[in-house]
């Protein structure tokens, strides 16, 4: 096949570039510069997408004596994922912008380009399978349940996964692969990998937002609604946030109070109990499908939910319900007619709207969607 190889100037994209070139495909390499003003230099693993990766990237395309470039996909990756990013802050999400990238810009941007230009394929170091069965072509998770990467990758579509290519999915470790880049002569082969939301290399979010985006003071409520307190931005709160609330009296029982919700209408910042960060029901409009699920989804479907990259799937019963317009609140995302609906066997705590469920049926995943409710265990 001819191969676009997607290079981040990670250990992980140069082995799976070494590894397609090594099957005989026909590869060329390319970087996607994403900042119009790109940091210089990496801190350590934080950020990612710097002047210094698109080096690195070059250098590991030289080693294999592959051809290489780098696009420059910024004012998209603004519009699709940093302007996003503040969209959803403001109808008070907690947003994944790394998914957010690979729906919008590492595989819709990109594969859309590699395609228009005649390859078969983008390669990219995730770890990930991709399966052609009976029913059609499926993701499902790697072989090293550690890396599985499938979570960030719930957000393809089939046709999106027909030009996939995943050379790590069945590597065992990260381990193996490191040796393997040091095998090959690849020098960034102990390089860390990066933890920051990469236009944010500072870590700081808050920080961040405070810059782009306007801080409106709001109250502070509790469950029932009555005022505890004061806010200056309720962007700068995240569900389960227990300090830096400054709440100057405490809580009847004296007990820790935790940030529950976020009211953008309102401008209110909920705070309760611990126990009430207990969730039983999520829901959400934002949704998309892997593969056709072979089943009815309008009907209750068992499958497994995961809210975070590194969470453990929970049980549950999902259906495809349209929304009733008589009970749509501001938490309902507005275009929306239909959502997802998941009641998890087990409460899931750590659970905010913005954040990404993508459900499994076994290995495989059969899509996911944006959370925009998150009913308390305790309703």
């Amino acid at each position: 096949m001819k191969i676009l190889a997607a290079m981040s100037g990670g250990v992980d994209s140069a082995v799976a570039a070494a590894r397609a070139k090594e099957a005989g495909h026909d590869v060329v390499g390319v970087h996607l510069a994403l900042s119009r003003m790109p940091g210089t230099l990496r801190t350590g693993s934080r950020g990612c997408c710097t002047v210094e990766d698109a080096m690195d990237a070059r250098r590991v395309a030289n080693l294999l004596d592959i051809p290489f470039y780098v696009w420059d996909f910024s004012e998209r990756f603004k519009a699709d994922v940093v302007d996003d990013f503040v969209a959803e802050y403001e109808a008070g999400r907690t947003p994944n912008p790394c998914l957010r990238c690979n729906e919008k810009i590492k595989f819709e941007a990109l594969l859309d380009k590699a395609i228009a230009l005649g390859f078969d394929a983008v390669a990219t170091g995730h770890y990930a399978n991709v399966l052609e069965t009976e029913n059609g072509i499926e993701l499902h998770r790697a072989s090293a349940e550690a890396k599985d990467q499938s979570y960030v990758l719930g957000v393809l579509t089939q046709n999106q996964l027909r030009h996939c290519y995943f050379p790590l999915g069945d590597t065992p470790s990260k381990t193996l692969v490191r040796q393997e880049a040091a095998e090959r002569g690849i020098q960034i082969a102990q390089k860390p990998d990066s933890y920051d939301i990469c236009f944010i290399p500072e870590g700081d979010t808050r920080a961040w937002l405070d810059e782009h985006m306007h801080r409106e003071p709001g109250d502070i409520v509790d469950q029932d609604g009555n005022v505890i307190g004061g806010h200056d931005g309720a962007q700068g709160y995240t569900v389960g946030q227990r300090r830096g609330l400054a709440i100057g009296r405490p809580a009847p029982d004296g007990k820790p109070r935790y940030v529950l919700s976020i009211r953008p209408v309102s401008n209110q910042v909920v705070v309760g109990p611990k126990e009430a960060l207990n969730v039983a029901t999520i829901a959400g409009g934002r949704y998309s499908l892997t593969s056709e699920p072979g089943f009815d989804l309008a009907s209750p479907f068992r499958c497994e939910v995961q809210i975070r990259a590194h969470a453990d799937p929970a049980p549950a019963t999902a259906q495809l319900i349209e929304i009733n317009e008589a009970e749509r609140t501001e938490n309902h995302r507005a275009e929306a007619t239909h959502e997802i609906v998941v009641t998890v066997d087990e409460p899931l705590t750590g659970v905010a709207p913005g954040q990404s469920a993508v459900l499994y049926i076994g290995t495989r995943v059969l899509g996911q969607f944006t959370i925009d409710r998150a009913i308390s265990a305790r309703a």
